[in-house]
C-alpha cells in the first residue's frame, strides 16, 4: 500500500499552527481549519498530476534544506519558490482554487490565498524531508506523488469538488471517465439480460400452466367453470414465482461482483487504512479533564490518566517497597497531552505545559521518587533519526523539569526511535500516533 504523504503533512497544520494563522490574517480558527483542509488535498493533488516535471522536483528537493518547515507563516508567503510552484502546478487556476476556498471556508480572498502559500510550503517541506530521511532521488520523489493520485480525491471535504477548483477529474486521474463508462455499460448489459431471462421463464412457465389446463378441459368437459378463475391465478403465482428467482439471482451475482470491485479500489487506493479500505471504527469516547487529587491539591486530568496512575501508586507504598530499578522498570506511564510539533525536539503544541506542570507538583510532593523520561517515533523514516529526535525530546522534558527545581528526581532521559513501535509503518497516520509519544516510569 502507498504512503499517504497528507497523513504526514498533517503534523505541520495542527491547532498551534491554525491558531496563529487566525490571529494573523484576523480569521477564525474554524475557517482556518476548514480552508487548510481543503487546500491540502487540492495542492497534494496538483504535485501528483505533475511529479513528472523537473521543477516540482527540485522544488521539494530545495525544501527539504530551506529551513522553511520552521516558518510556515512568513517563509511561504514570500517564497519565490512557492509562488513559482503552483503557477506551474495550477497554471491560471491559481485564482480559481483560491476562490473556492474563500467561499467554502469563509475567509477573505487574501486570507486563502496565505493559507494556500502556507499548506504548499508544508506540503514541499515535509515530502522534501520525508525523501531527505529515506535517501529518495528524483524517481523516488515522482513515484511517491504518483501513488497519491489514487486518495486526494477521496479527502476534498464535502461541498469541494476538483469541478469546484475548474480542475477536471478526466485531467488528474486518467482513465476515470472510461472506467465510470465501463461500469455503466456493464450494469446496463445486466439488466437487460435479467429482463430477457425473466420474461423467457415466465413466457415458459405461463405456456406449461395452459398445455395443462388445455389437456384438463379437454378430458373433463363440463368442469370449465371453475378453471375460468384458476387459470388467471396460476399464470399469476407462475409468474411471481420465477420473477422471484431471476431478481434472487441475479441479486446475489450483483451483490458479489459490487464486493469484489470494492476490494479492488480499496487496495489500489488506500494508504495506510490504512485509511480507506477498512471498515470505519465507532468514535471513541471523548475524554474530558478531571480534578487529580494530589494530598489535597487538584490537579487537572484524565481519570486513568497519567497523573491518576502516578499518584495511586505513589501513595501505594508500592515505589518504596520496590528492592530496585528492575522490580519498576517494566510499567511505563504515558504523557495524555504532551505533545511536540512535528520534527521538533524543542516546540511542544499547545497545551503540552499544564501536564509538565503536573509532573513537577506529583514529584515535589513525593520528594523520594525518581523517574526516567522516555521518547517513541513510530515506524516510519530513517532509525538513526528517529532515535536522535526522540532521544532530543527526551531530554527536553527533563531540561524543563530540572528548570522547574525536580531535576534531582530525574534519572535519565532516553531515547527508543521505533523500537517498541507496533503499529506498521504503512498504516494511517491516526494509527501510527499511538508509538509517537512521550512516557514517564519510576526508577531507582
Amino acid at each position: 500500500m502507498s504512503l499517504n504523504v497528507i497523513d504526514l503533512i498533517k503534523g505541520q497544520l495542527g491547532p498551534a499552527l491554525v491558531s496563529q494563522a487566525a490571529s494573523q490574517f484576523g480569521e477564525s480558527e474554524s475557517g482556518i481549519s476548514k480552508a487548510i483542509g481543503g487546500l491540502l488535498p487540492a495542492v497534494v493533488g496538483g504535485l501528483a498530476n505533475n511529479a513528472d516535471k523537473p521543477g516540482v522536483v527540485d522544488a521539494i528537493t530545495q525544501a527539504s534544506s530551506s529551513g522553511i518547515l520552521g516558518n510556515l507563516l512568513g517563509g511561504s508567503s514570500s517564497s519565490p519558490v512557492i509562488s513559482n510552484l503552483l503557477s506551474s502546478i495550477f497554471g491560471d487556476k491559481v485564482g480559481a482554487l483560491v476562490n473556492s476556498i474563500a467561499s467554502f471556508s469563509g475567509v477573505s480572498n487574501t486570507s486563502a490565498g496565505s493559507l494556500l502559500n502556507l499548506v504548499t510550503g508544508a506540503t514541499v517541506g515535509t515530502i522534501g524531508k520525508y525523501a531527505a530521511d529515506n535517501n529518495l532521488g528524483a524517481s523516488g520523489i515522482s513515484s511517491l506523488l504518483h501513488d497519491q493520485k489514487g486518495i486526494v480525491s477521496s479527502l476534498l471535504p464535502a461541498g469541494l469538488s476538483l469541478a469546484s477548483f475548474g480542475l477536471g477529474a478526466e485531467n488528474w486521474f486518467g482513465q476515470a471517465k472510461e472506467t465510470v463508462s465501463s461500469v455503466t455499460s456493464t450494469a446496463k448489459d445486466n439488466i437487460a439480460e435479467g429482463v430477457a431471462t425473466a420474461r423467457e421463464n415466465v413466457s415458459e412457465g405461463a405456456r406449461e400452466v395452459r398445455e395443462r389446463f388445455e389437456n384438463n378441459n379437454n378430458n373433463n368437459q363440463g368442469g370449465g367453470s371453475i378453471w375460468k378463475w384458476l387459470l388467471p391465478l396460476l399464470l399469476l403465482i407462475a409468474a411471481a414465482y420465477f420473477l422471484w428467482k431471476q431478481c434472487e439471482k441475479k441479486q446475489t451475482t450483483t451483490t458479489t461482483t459490487t464486493t469484489s470491485d470494492s476490494a479492488a479500489t480499496s487496495t489500489a487506493t488506500t494508504d495506510t487504512a490504512a485509511t480507506t479500505g477498512t471498515a470505519t471504527p465507532a468514535p471513541a469516547t471523548a475524554k474530558t479533564d478531571e480534578d487529580i487529587d494530589l494530598n489535597g491539591v487538584m490537579l487537572k486530568g484524565y481519570k486513568g490518566g497519567m497523573e491518576d496512575q502516578m499518584i495511586t501508586f505513589l501513595k501505594s507504598g508500592n515505589y518504596k517497597n520496590a528492592a530496585d530499578d528492575a522490580a519498576l522498570k517494566d510499567k511505563w506511564y504515558d504523557f495524555d497531552h504532551v505533545n511536540f510539533k512535528m520534527g521538533s525536539a524543542t516546540e511542544l503544541e499547545a497545551g503540552s505545559q499544564g501536564q509538565l506542570d503536573n509532573l513537577v507538583a506529583i514529584l515535589k510532593a513525593f520528594p523520594d521518587a525518581k523517574i526516567k523520561i522516555g521518547g517513541y517515533t513510530d515506524k516510519t523514516g530513517n532509525e538513526a533519526n528517529n532515535v536522535k529526535l526522540s532521544k532530543a525530546r527526551a531530554e527536553y522534558i527533563k531540561a524543563a523539569l530540572v528548570k522547574a527545581g525536580v531535576g534531582a528526581q530525574v534519572l535519565e532521559a532516553e531515547g527508543y526511535g521505533s523500537k517498541f513501535a507496533k503499529v506498521d509503518a504503512t498504516a494511517s497516520d491516526a494509527e501510527r500516533a499511538a508509538d509517537r509519544k512521550m512516557a514517564v516510569r519510576f526508577a531507582k
